[in-house]
């Protein structure tokens, strides 16, 4: 079972960014009066009372034509209702209903998911009045609650939490590999799945959006059992573009959360583009393991060079996730496609290899004794005396110095490529972290 994920749904300009905001702890939610302007990462991670689960704020997803928010609102609750485990729906109490709250509302009432109506902007006590004519909506979780304050939010934490159903620990210990193959639509994901499994897992067209439903498929690889996840298509054919973006999005970072490997498939003929690069910075927020499948392979004119200069330029795209695996294959001849799995088992490893710390200090330190971090403004030496490895499920590198605050970022970079250079860890994220250590 994966964490589970609440979805913030209701018309413009009722609360939602803010709400999100207040739940995630964070400001990543753009908050304006003016309608549709959360246009950026609409997801984060909740934690409450210990229990962790992740929510997505559908703000970002309302078209910016007044004709469509109707339409717009109504497809994406309908797809909520079988991507998400839980809805909360954001009224206006000081506006008060409108026909678009009741439509809402009675698509949500015949849902068996467990629904929220959340009266916004009762930011007092005494607004406790405006959720009166909303108890008419029929909902049974019907709370006042301000998201600019945070006022009655605990309460509907609590509330939550009992009705979320978490993973427990047998399911979090499943140590199977969970590769999540992940790209824009009709970039060959489901030809691919099909083309590992042997079968027809899932219904393929040249129409993007054409996979009926995300479900785990298991790859017998030799003896070994693999999860791979696919993350294609909508259930039905949307009609609002904003809303293609947005169950794109549902799919690729839940799968995202949920594997150990990531395989970013690119279309040959179109190379990486913004939207790839959004994934690429989740998988690294998420310090999961990359590899770049650049598929359709077959369909490009070659020559000895052509692959080499393709990878070059990829990587110069992906800046700081230029230690990614780059693969290229052929879902339909299954040219290189056994690869990708070789390749993710390895980096599955990678993220789990430990150095020890007498070698890591061996390596490392005279390489630091050749190029010092610079000195800090007043012209004191900054000097890493030693380095350790730590985490579990991937790889974090402590750096302990005197005056590590003055330590810039590119010098932080260089002493990630050195220990690239020096011990692996291809297509593995990794976290480099400085602590207080005194110069003697």
């Amino acid at each position: 079972m994966a964490s589970p994920l609440v979805l913030i749904v209701g018309r413009p300009n009722v609360g939602k960014s803010t709400l999100f905001n207040r739940l995630t702890h964070s400001e990543i939610a753009i908050v304006d009066d003016t309608s549709g302007v959360t246009r950026d990462r609409n997801y984060g991670d909740v934690e409450w009372n210990g229990k962790i689960f992740r929510v997505i704020d559908t703000g970002g997803y309302v078209p910016n034509t007044e004709d469509l928010f109707e339409l717009a609102i109504r497809e994406q609750i309908e797809i909520g209702l079988v991507e998400c485990d839980m809805i909360l729906f954001v009224v206006d109490g000081r506006t008060g209903m409108t026909p678009i709250d009741k439509e809402v509302a009675g698509i949500l009432r015949k849902a068996t998911k467990p629904s929220y109506l959340l009266v916004n902007k009762s930011d007092t006590p005494g607004f406790e009045m405006y959720k009166a004519e909303f108890y008419s909506l029929g909902f049974k979780n019907v709370y006042d609650v301000s998201a600019l304050n945070g006022r009655n939010l605990g309460n509907l934490l609590d509330d939550m939490l009992a009705n979320l159903n978490f993973p427990d620990d047998s399911e979090i210990g499943d140590k199977r590999l969970h590769l999540a193959i992940v790209g824009k639509p009709n970039v060959g994901k489901s030809s691919l799945v099909n083309a590992l499994l042997g079968y027809d897992r899932s219904i393929v067209t040249n129409i993007p959006g054409t996979t009926r439903d995300s479900i785990d498929s298991v790859l017998k690889y030799y003896g070994e059992e693999i999860v791979l996840v696919d993350t294609a298509g909508l259930r039905k054919k949307s009609k609002v573009k904003e809303n293609i973006e947005f169950f794109s999005n549902v799919r690729t970072y839940r799968a995202i959360w949920n594997c150990d490997v990531a395989i970013l498939l690119l279309d040959a003929e179109l190379g990486i583009n913004n939207q790839d690069q959004k994934v690429i910075e989740e998988v690294i927020r998420r310090r999961k393991g990359l590899i770049i499948a650049v598929n359709k392979w077959d369909l490009i004119e070659k020559d000895t060079n052509t692959a080499k200069e393709f990878e070059k330029t990829i990587k110069e795209d992906m800046a700081t996730a230029d230690y990614a695996a780059v693969v290229f294959i052929s879902a339909l001849t299954k040219q290189r496609i056994f690869k990708l799995i070789e390749l993710a088992k390895k980096i599955n490893e990678e993220r789990h290899k430990k150095i020890p710390t007498h070698e890591l200090n061996d390596v490392m330190l005279p390489i630091i004794e050749q190029t010092p971090p610079p000195s800090t403004p007043t012209g004191r030496e900054v000097k890493i005396k030693y380095i350790t490895q730590v985490g579990d499920h991937y790889p974090i590198f402590l750096f302990f110095a005197n005056e590590h605050k003055y330590i810039p970022e590119s010098y932080k970079r260089f002493l990630e490529r050195q220990i690239r250079k020096q011990f692996g860890f291809e297509g593995v994220p990794m976290t480099i972290g400085f602590r207080d250590k005194s110069a003697s």
